[in-house]
């Protein structure tokens, strides 16, 4: 049973990745699932019943006019990001909206801009940032648990089989391995060393244009930080990030690790911190903190963060020359 100041959440574009968040949305006390859109109505009802919504609409529209609904979940594909979060600004809605943010730092700084004149949180869903191992291992490289960071690899690939008819081989949904999963190493290298002096990025090309996989060199002054994306081959996906004084290892995959590593002084510390539900529990729960406060962004993950993020990943774009 669900309590009276429960936060009421609507969800638009019912693929893979909002069944993954609907499910640990159901795990948060304060939440309630009140309605789901897609254009399809019958993708809708069929979500609806899955999840034992109450409303499920086949047009976005109707969803963001919705008076009952507190806060919408955008995880529609890329290319409608800004679009979508713009409106649902415009009709009073909060907005938690999937990365990448969009396809384009002026759309970018565009959503944020919605965000102020309404008055109305919003926030990039960099689950990552919120997730137990991550939060910790940041804390205590702030702290100088390994001193100063000097070097952070980190990858996000896995092999697809079939690209062809593929969301993330489309160019108009703004396909690619940058954005689909690109944005998490170079995350990682933000949230750590911040933004970077210089970048130096080379893809591999599908036929449609869009980069089938992105290795990435990020000069800091004292740093650097060796990124790779890719659709094309696998890998560990670990993020090891080291220092003066030792190193960190986040646990596979780490964008949603369940633990880390610290390696030091010929020692090796292990700290397992496991995810509530998959992980994304972790964002929702942040999203109804700042409802209840009346904060219009995440101090853990700001409006400014995700418009540095935006910037990076745009002159990666440029190097690369990709194009929407």
């Amino acid at each position: 049973m669900k309590n009276s100041n429960s936060i009421k959440w609507g969800i638009v574009g019912l693929g893979n990745i909002a069944n993954q968040f609907a499910a640990d949305l159901v795990l948060i006390e304060d939440a309630e699932l009140t309605a789901v859109a897609s254009r399809n109505k019958e993708k809708a009802s069929e979500f609806a019943q899955k999840y034992k919504v109450e409303k499920a609409y086949d047009s976005y529209d109707a969803l963001f006019e919705d008076d009952q609904i507190d806060i919408v979940y955008i995880a529609t594909p890329h290319d409608s990001h800004a679009a979508l979060t713009i409106k649902a600004l415009e009709n009073g809605k909060h907005v938690l909206c999937e990365k990448p943010i969009a396809l384009s730092y002026a759309d970018a700084v565009k959503m944020v801009e919605a965000s102020r004149k309404h008055n109305k949180f919003f926030m990039e869903a960099f689950w990552t940032r919120f997730i137990p191992s991550v939060q910790e291992a940041l804390y205590k490289i702030n702290n100088d648990e390994i001193g100063d960071i000097k070097y952070i690899n980190a990858d996000f690939a896995f092999f697809v089989n079939e690209l062809e008819g593929n969301r993330m081989t489309d160019v108009k949904l703004g396909g690619g391995a940058l954005f689909d999963i690109g944005v998490y190493p170079l995350f990682l290298s933000y949230i750590i060393l911040g933004k970077p002096k210089d970048i130096i990025a080379k893809s591999t090309y599908h036929k449609s244009g869009v980069d089938l996989q992105t290795t990435m060199i990020l000069q800091y002054e004292e740093a650097q930080a060796v990124l790779h994306a890719g659709f094309i081959s696998e890998s560990d996906m670990k993020a090891s990030i080291s220092g003066t004084q030792g190193r960190i290892e986040l646990n596979s995959p780490w964008f949603m690790a369940d633990g880390y590593t610290i390696f030091k002084d010929n020692h090796e510390a292990v700290f397992n911190l496991p995810n509530f539900g998959k992980g994304y529990a972790h964002e929702a729960l942040e999203c109804h903190y700042c409802i209840k406060n009346n904060l219009i962004e995440s101090h853990h993950w700001t409006h400014q963060n995700s418009l540095d993020l935006s910037e990076i990943v745009e002159e990666v774009k440029n190097q690369i020359g990709l194009e929407f």
